[in-house]
Order: structure tokens, then C-alpha cells, then sequence
């Protein structure tokens, strides 16, 4: 596969935003906000197929509240699930290349809106394809504990994964985004399909913790960060959906581990009982300590900034707000 592309895309882009470029937020979320029932295993990319007016939706929302990035709605999008929903393969390829089309057209429909305003404060989004992790398929929680079976090998992961990033790189996203990444092996198998599928579209691998130490599947984020480190085709690393306390120390510890840009998008701090499928109770960050919290961030070293589950456009207009004023 041949793909051309510019390297430098997501470095211009956080240099255009003054040194940390913003991603948008909780998108489950806010598709549950405006109705969506997605209590399923396609979770937001059932979106996909019931209601794909509201995903546009929801993205003009983050635009709107000041997100540079905008990440489709393919988290959970994958060809074994589509089929398990009765599904054909043609029938799902379509569906992935919808999520980025999708994204596109609302990117494109609210840069033309406002670029002609001389006093706008916006940047051209980028649209970033999201690969979630195996886990996110199995939708087991195993994305947050890594733990796979002894069955599930490099070259099943690679095997899993493959079409799949075939399908949304010829879609022509701007970036990839690997999502919720619980262990080395899984980053491993994306470092090895960006080079043997020759792709060279910006891609960043973003892992989870619940301990704010260690990768879930407790590998250290130096042996993980290490492969990484080696491959010119992942241009930032970080973290995604862990509780926000646990960003400081960890933006700390990656600058020393790595050269590559750190993007950082936690999630409110609320805990998902993956059994019982339900948010529980829990203290979480309001959109004020959130403001607070990206200035820390950016001043420790994140180049990239937003919010994963339960974060809404109001987060990320708190972000936005606290980081264009430091431009």
C-alpha cells in the first residue's frame, strides 16, 4: 500500500497552536447526551449505522468548543464486530470509511464557516482515525488490564488489526490514532503493520494505566516506549482514558523516556465497572479543574491535550480557552 503524506502534519499543527494543540473529548459521551442508546458492542460506532447525522453532530460540537483534532468514531469499529451484527464485510468497510468521512465533512463544513472571520481563533482541524485495541473489541474491559490469553500472539494481533488499518488509512484521514493501548505487545503489533503496510500518515500510540505507573498488563513504559522510540513512523505517545490525576507524573516520567511529542487525553476520573456496563459514583474533574490542570500539563511537556470518556464540549472549551490564551 502507497500512501503519501506529510510527516510533519501533526508538528505544524501544534506549532500553529502555540506549542499544545487541542483534542476533542468524551465522544460515547456526548452521543448518550443527545439520546444515542449505544449499550452494545459496537458501543459509539453503532452511531455508524443507526444515526450518522449525530456523529457529524457531535463533532461541529468539539470544533465549535475549540478542538484541533477531531478523532473518528471507529474506536470499537471493526470488521469481526460489524459482522457479529449480521453485517457484510463490504458493509463494514463502508462503515469504517464513514467514520472518516464523517469527521471530513464536518471539519471541512466548520472551517469554511469561519475562516473568512478575520478575528477567528480557530485552527484547520486535523482529523485522526481511531484504532481501538483489541480489547476495545472484545469489550471484556480487557483494554485496562491487557490481559489477552496465551492465544492471542504478535502475529494475531498483527492479523486482527490489519485490514482494518488498511481500510481507514485508504479512507484519508490526516492522523492515526491507537487508542487505550494496555500492553507492549499490542504497541508492538502496530509499530510492525505502520512499517510493513508502509504508511505514512502521522500516527500516535497513546496506552492506558490504572495504577499511573505501568502499562495494565504492569510492563514498565520504558520497555514499551523503547520499541516505540525506534520507529520513525509513530511521531507521539502518551496516555488516554486514565484518571486525571495521574497525568502529571506521567508526562514527567515519558519526557525522560522519549523525544516524540506526549499527548495526553484523560478521562473524568469516574470508574467503569465493565461488568455491569455502568459508570459508578465517583469523585471526577469538573471542567474548572480541567482548565487548571492543561496549563500544568502543556508547562511539563503534553503537545497535545483533550479529554476521553465522560469529558463533554464544555472540557474542551475550558482547555482551549486556558491554552489559546497562553498563545
Amino acid at each position: 500500500m502507497r500512501v503519501e503524506s506529510t510527516t510533519t502534519l501533526l508538528e505544524d499543527l501544534v506549532e500553529k497552536a502555540g506549542g499544545s494543540a487541542v483534542i476533542d473529548g468524551g465522544f460515547a459521551t456526548q452521543l448518550e447526551r443527545h439520546g444515542a442508546a449505544i449499550n452494545n458492542p459496537l458501543w459509539s460506532a453503532l452511531c455508524l449505522i443507526k444515526d450518522p447525522d449525530l456523529i457529524k453532530r457531535v463533532h461541529l460540537e468539539y470544533l465549535e468548543a475549540g478542538a484541533d483534532v477531531l478523532i473518528t468514531s471507529s474506536y470499537q469499529a471493526t470488521l469481526p464486530g460489524f459482522a457479529s451484527q449480521g453485517l457484510s464485510i463490504e458493509e463494514g468497510e463502508f462503515l469504517l470509511k464513514k467514520s472518516v468521512k464523517l469527521a471530513v465533512e464536518a471539519r471541512d463544513k466548520f472551517w469554511d464557516a469561519v475562516k473568512s472571520n478575520p478575528v477567528h481563533r480557530y485552527n484547520r482541524a486535523l482529523v485522526a482515525a481511531s484504532i481501538g485495541s483489541y480489547g476495545a473489541y472484545l469489550a471484556d474491559g480487557s483494554e485496562y488490564s491487557g490481559l489477552y490469553g496465551p492465544d492471542v500472539n504478535l502475529e494475531k494481533l498483527k492479523d486482527f488489526h490489519r485490514h482494518r488499518l488498511q481500510v481507514l488509512v485508504e479512507a484519508g484521514p490526516d492522523l492515526l490514532a491507537f487508542e487505550t493501548i494496555p500492553n507492549k505487545l499490542e504497541a508492538k503489533a502496530f509499530v510492525e503493520l505502520l512499517e510493513e503496510e508502509n504508511i505514512n500518515i502521522p500516527s500516535w500510540i497513546c496506552f492506558s494505566t490504572v495504577d499511573g505507573e505501568n502499562a495494565p498488563s504492569g510492563e514498565s513504559f520504558q520497555e514499551c516506549l523503547e520499541m516505540i522510540n525506534k520507529s520513525n513512523k509513530v511521531n507521539a505517545v502518551g496516555i488516554n482514558c486514565a484518571p486525571p490525576h495521574f497525568i502529571e507524573s506521567l508526562i514527567c516520567k515519558f519526557k525522560k523516556l522519549t523525544e516524540k511529542l506526549i499527548i495526553v487525553y484523560p478521562n473524568s476520573g469516574e470508574v467503569w465497572d465493565c461488568r455491569a456496563k455502568r459508570w459508578l459514583p465517583s469523585t471526577c474533574f469538573a471542567d474548572d479543574k480541567f482548565e487548571m490542570s492543561a496549563t500544568r500539563w502543556h508547562e511539563l511537556g503534553a503537545s497535545l491535550i483533550g479529554g476521553c470518556c465522560r469529558t463533554t464540549p464544555s472540557t474542551i472549551r475550558a482547555i482551549s480557552k486556558v491554552l489559546k490564551e497562553r498563545e
